[in-house]
């Protein structure tokens, strides 16, 4: 039997122009998971779990540098004792950089030390084969830096054992096909297909950005989606609105004040963002740390206008606004989007008027009507006509508004009621309208910190065109959720009592919020945001927060190719 002919060890071809080295621990995941590698290099993204920060918290001691790797030819000479602790290499011949976390040896040979926060698994060769080929790369590295490396090891902190990991032929061979692979996967520019029922995927930390069985199940899949994208999450936007009030930075906490006295305080692992109204001053301090930890400040005038949002770099995502970009110049692709939301939207607002309908007599017709201009938007051969279609379903929805609405009571006589006939702004002249104005605001800048936050740029449409700096996008995402989030949250105030007529001012024909009533109307809303709702496609309970993320998220999957189609939220 002739012997097998082993593989031809091809040179890597030296990195050049901007093309960036690989950090070795992206082998690691690519191993693991080649679509977890894709996430976070190519596309920047990030999510930290229980496991990652408790990953960074035993690595401590191992960041810190100590000890210095001498020039191996001088180590050699000398017979150098080495022990240096978190030291950088790189090498562009092998396309390669990497934080080591221990080297130890004697002379020109070493050993790579990598400190991993489990105990040891129990298999045949003692470690998995991600570890190994993150460890075998750091041995690469010291190769090409004159060193003489043959083995390495692993050190596990749960279990305090240390598992010694030999650079055979096998070792290397999967190390160079690691290397080879992420580096073509990156310049293919195209995201592997998300892993299939793994049992990886629910203790990930970036599961609710991935998506894999969302995506899976929308590909027909015939497994329904696991409840991996519902996350609890415990951080809620701080909201200032007091006059002259100072925002400041102590320790973990965010202290409001004003004229030196404490208003406030909330820790800062408990602030999603921060939402300034008026006239309120945030210390620099404050300001650097906020953007550090991509908490945004949105700034909203004393009576509620969005003007923007401030934060930190943004997101690394540039495939992403790259293929938003490139379908809001292709007319079928906005199109296409533009139907959906508005249908959504046409869908939400019906469902919304059949639930809160007061009058005994039930809107038969009303709903028909709905449900035909539903089909039409549908069918519409271009923005224009759909614009009209929508024209037509929002003056069928106002027009009706007022019936699900509670009748004014007999105390609030002689004040501004909740009589609502048509949909009216820019000023709103009575209260109901001062409420939808005020909770679409709301919603808008809801809508592009969570945009910018995956990624897009909410400044560039679909359906809403981009003209004097408004956020287009955030504009076309909020359509389906207008009634949803928005106009149930007015139907909730005025029918439970939690705003009176007497919460309402009125000067130079405009209506508005006092400071309380506008306390009591953000509070509803944020409820409201806060409220578990069932997802008519996956089966799974989430958060209207969660959602608007996912779905921001499966728009970015739509764009990016993965999805065939985008698909919108409907409540039944």
């Amino acid at each position: 039997m002739e012997p097998k002919q082993g593989d031809l060890e091809l040179p890597f071809p030296d990195l050049s122009g901007d093309q960036p080295p690989i950090p070795v621990r992206m082998l690691n995941e690519h191993v693991y998971c080649p679509r977890l590698a894709y996430l976070e290099w190519v596309q920047g993204e990030w999510a930290d779990s229980a496991d990652t920060v408790e990953g960074r918290h035993r690595h401590k001691r191992v960041d810190k540098p100590s000890g210095d790797l001498p020039d191996a030819d001088q180590a050699e000479k000398d017979r150098t004792e080495i022990h240096a602790r978190s030291v950088t290499l790189s090498s562009n011949r092998l396309g390669l950089i990497a934080r080591l976390d221990l080297i130890e040896g004697e002379g020109g040979t070493v050993t790579p030390v990598d400190y991993k926060r489990g105990k040891r698994p129990h298999i045949a060769r003692g470690v998995y084969d991600p570890e190994r080929v993150q460890l075998c790369a750091q041995g690469l590295l010291l190769r090409e830096h004159g060193y003489t490396c043959e083995e390495g090891a692993i050190y596990y902190v749960a279990s305090k054992e240390r598992v010694s990991v030999p650079f055979d032929d096998e070792l290397l061979g999967l190390t160079r096909n690691a290397i080879a692979e992420l580096r073509a996967m990156a310049a293919g520019g195209r995201i592997p297909e998300p892993l299939v029922d793994s049992p990886k995927c629910p203790r990930c930390s970036l599961v609710t950005i991935c998506l894999p069985d969302e995506v899976q199940y929308l590909h027909q899949n015939e497994l329904s989606p696991r409840p991996l994208a519902v996350p609890h999450d415990e951080a809620l936007p701080l909201y200032i609105q007091q006059y002259n009030a100072k925002l400041s930075k102590k320790g973990e906490v965010l202290e409001v004040s004003k004229n030196d006295e404490v208003l406030a305080t909330a820790r800062l692992i408990e602030v999603s963002q921060v939402v300034v109204m008026g006239n309120v001053y945030i210390t620099t301090p404050c300001l650097h740390e906020l953007m550090q930890r991509g908490i945004p400040v949105t700034w909203h005038s004393y009576g509620g206008f969005f003007f923007g949002h401030s934060i930190g770099n943004g997101h690394k995502n540039v495939e992403l606004r790259t293929a938003q970009y490139r379908a809001s110049f292709h007319d079928a692709t906005c199109l296409r989007i533009a139907r959906g939301l508005v249908a959504a939207k046409i869908a939400n607002s019906r469902t919304q008027l059949r639930r809160n309908w007061k009058p005994d007599e039930k809107p038969q017709r009303l709903m028909q009507d709905l449900k035909r201009i539903r089909t039409q938007a549908e069918h519409a051969e271009n923005l224009e006509i759909l614009l009209g279609i929508e024209g037509h379903a929002a003056a069928q929805y106002f027009g009706n508004f007022r019936h699900a609405l509670k009748s004014a009571t007999p105390e609030d006589e002689g004040l501004l009621a909740f009589d609502f006939s048509q949909r009216n702004r820019r000023p709103p002249t009575d209260p109901v309208n001062a409420m939808l104005s005020f909770a679409y605001t709301m919603l808008a800048r809801t809508w592009s910190v969570t945009l910018q936050a995956v990624g897009f740029d909410p400044f560039r449409g679909f359906y809403h065109q981009p003209r004097y700096g408004r956020p287009a996008l955030a504009l076309d995402m909020m359509e389906p959720f207008r009634p949803l989030l928005a106009d149930s949250v007015v139907m909730q105030v005025i029918n439970n009592g939690e705003v009176h007529p007497s919460d309402f001012v009125s000067a130079a024909g405009s209506v508005n919020l006092t400071g309380s009533g506008r306390k009591r109307f953000i509070a509803a809303f944020e409820r409201r945001l806060s409220q578990e709702v069932t997802h008519p496609l996956f089966g799974y309970r989430l958060s209207y927060r969660r959602l608007l993320e996912l779905q921001a998220r499966l728009l970015g999957r739509f764009l990016l190719g993965e999805l065939d189609e985008f698909p919108h939220f409907t409540t039944r």
